[in-house]
């Protein structure tokens, strides 16, 4: 149905889903459109949250849902519970959901089963990632998202030929860029202007960053202890920062690994800009994150990702991220770690197209299209 402006419902739940609204929000809100933030609580720490949202400017929440932790199943559940009568009551044009966390699949699969009721469509952002394993969560959430969205927006040019492959129509994906990566370029300046390095005693390319958090890395000792023992291994040469993740904390203690920190900086868990400075100076990170590969991939900082696979390929063929061999061994990250600051030093990024601070203007522009 035609119309001049329109009410889009905005779903996050998670850290990762933040970085990611809020530019849309912000896109939405400069072309007279409505943008109606729900907060469903799936990650909560009121501090943290907090601290993100004034960090990134991001509204208050017109609906929080406080749905909290819990398995997968429960925590899906109370999702979908706690947001169906918010788009019954809003029923708006498009229900917007980025991402891969359990509150993306949770609000599509409620707006699909209310669609007939309300005549609300599903968007989703960062369409098309795969990394082709099930036992990722993630994968799970991507897939049933991808399949039950009106419009695919896809974040690089190589997720398409996923969606094509999955029978997915053509007429219902587009490529509009990497939103998160319009926030890393609003944020950058004023985290080059923190004092995060001075305060840790840090200077810019003189340390390695580390993040890690992945069940496949933190729950199982072996793991664990292969990770942690590769960056004391790195710490010998070059000092280690390691925000530390509440799940890898409680495991270390669990598994009696608290020793393997001992050479390690240890921190509590950052705020974005905060990350963002320590991770724009870095060295090199080590990580299992995502959203980090894209982080680096546009800073032009090298990248050893600790993971099997990644859904994120383009950041290996365009930029600076390359995948340490698994199964993980100490020796293994450390070798990887050389080879990614020995060629940084002799090969420069290549930044993936739509990577360029504009993407949720595409965004807000396929929604007016499709809206048509």
């Amino acid at each position: 149905m035609p119309t001049d402006r329109l009410r889009v419902l905005v779903v996050a739940g998670a850290r990762p889903n933040f970085m990611k609204i809020a530019p849309i929000l912000s896109a939405l809100r400069s072309a007279g459109h409505e943008g109606i933030l729900v907060h469903t609580g799936q990650h909560y720490d009121a501090a943290m949250s907090d601290t993100f949202f004034a960090e990134l400017g991001i509204p208050h929440p017109d609906y929080h849902l406080g749905v909290g932790t819990g398995s997968h199943a429960v925590q899906t559940a109370k999702i979908m519970e706690a947001f169906e009568p918010v788009l019954l009551e809003t029923r708006p044009d498009w229900v917007l959901v980025v991402g891969d966390v359990n509150s993306t699949m949770a609000a599509a699969l409620v707006a699909v089963k209310l669609k007939e009721q309300t005549g609300t469509r599903i968007c989703h952002v960062e369409a098309g990632l795969r990394a082709s394993d099930w036992r990722m969560p993630e994968e799970v959430n991507r897939v049933v998202t991808d399949r039950l969205s009106d419009l695919l927006l896809t974040p690089s040019e190589d997720a398409a030929p996923n969606l094509a492959a999955e029978g997915i129509p053509t007429e219902r994906v587009k490529f509009v860029g990497n939103v998160m990566i319009d926030t890393l370029f609003t944020q950058l300046e004023t985290a080059r202007k923190t004092d995060t390095l001075s305060r840790l005693g840090l200077t810019r390319r003189g340390y390695v960053a580390a993040t890690l958090h992945r069940p496949s890395n933190v729950d199982d000792v072996a793991a664990l202890e292969n990770v942690l023992k590769a960056l004391a291994r790195v710490a010998e040469t070059t000092r280690v920062v390691l925000p530390l993740h509440p799940r890898t904390r409680k495991n270390v203690e669990k598994f009696g690994l608290t020793p393997l920190l001992a050479s390690l900086t240890v921190l509590d868990p950052l705020g974005y800009t905060e990350m963002l400075a320590l991770t724009d100076g870095a060295q090199c990170v080590l990580t299992d994150s995502g959203g980090i590969q894209e982080e680096t991939t546009a800073l032009g900082v090298p990248c050893v990702t600790l993971r099997e696979q990644t859904e994120r390929p383009v950041t290996i063929t365009h930029g600076t991220n390359r995948m340490a061999p698994w199964p993980l061994t100490v020796d293994g990250i450390v070798q990887t770690y050389h080879e990614a600051i020995a060629d940084a030093a002799t090969h420069g990024p290549k930044q993936p197209a739509g990577w360029d601070g504009r993407a949720a203007e595409r965004v807000v522009q396929a929604l007016v299209e499709a809206t048509r």
